[in-house]
C-alpha cells in the first residue's frame, strides 16, 4: 500500500506568508515580561504618556499592578514617582487618574493608587543624524523603479522609503 502524503497543520499553513501588524507582535513577546509584573501585555507602561498627559508621565512611571484574589479587576496601581511634591499633586488627582486608567484599558481594571518614592529609570534619547539625500543616480533608479506605482499615496510613502534606504546603505 502507498503511504499518504503528509501536509502541513492548517496552523502552520495560517503563518506562512502572512504579515502581522508589529503591535501584535510585541505584545506577544512583551506579555511574559509584563505579566509578571501585573501589567497586562504592558499597555500601561508604554501607553503611560497618552493615558496620562506628558506633564505627568515626566515624573512618574507605573511599576506594577497587583490584584486581589488572582482577578483581574480592581487592581492597585503601584506607581513610582520621582518627588514628593508631585506624589501629593498625584494624590489629590487619583479619581480621575484612576478613571483615565480604567477608560484606557475600557474595563475597571484599576481601583486604587500607591505611590513609590524614587528617581525614575533614565531614557536617553539618542540623536539621530539626517540621512544623507540620494545621489542623483539613486534618485534616478527610483524614480523607474516607482514610476509604474499610479496610487499617489502609495507611490510617495514607497519613495520616502527608497530615499530612506538609500540614504542608509549607500546604495539603492
Amino acid at each position: 500500500m502507498a503511504k499518504q502524503p503528509t501536509y502541513p497543520s492548517s496552523r502552520a499553513q495560517e503563518r506562512r506568508n502572512r504579515s502581522e501588524l508589529l503591535a501584535k507582535s510585541v505584545g506577544r513577546l512583551t506579555k511574559p515580561v509584563f505579566g509578571r509584573r501585573g501589567m497586562a501585555e504592558g499597555t500601561i507602561a508604554r501607553d503611560w504618556a497618552s493615558i496620562v498627559g506628558e506633564a505627568i508621565a515626566k515624573h512618574s512611571q507605573p511599576d506594577r499592578i497587583s490584584f486581589p484574589n488572582r482577578e483581574r479587576t480592581g487592581g492597585l496601581l503601584h506607581l513610582r514617582v520621582d518627588n514628593s511634591a508631585m506624589a501629593t499633586q498625584l494624590q489629590h488627582l487619583e479619581p480621575q487618574l484612576v478613571e483615565r486608567i480604567n477608560g484606557h484599558f475600557g474595563y475597571r481594571a484599576v481601583a486604587r493608587l500607591r505611590f513609590i518614592h524614587g528617581p525614575l529609570p533614565t531614557q536617553t534619547a539618542k540623536a539621530r543624524k539626517p540621512l544623507p539625500p540620494p545621489t542623483p543616480e539613486q534618485a534616478r533608479h527610483l524614480a523607474q523603479t516607482l514610476g509604474d506605482v499610479k496610487d499617489p499615496e502609495l507611490h510617495a510613502a514607497l519613495e520616502r522609503l527608497g530615499q530612506a534606504m538609500a540614504g542608509r546603505n549607500g546604495d539603492s
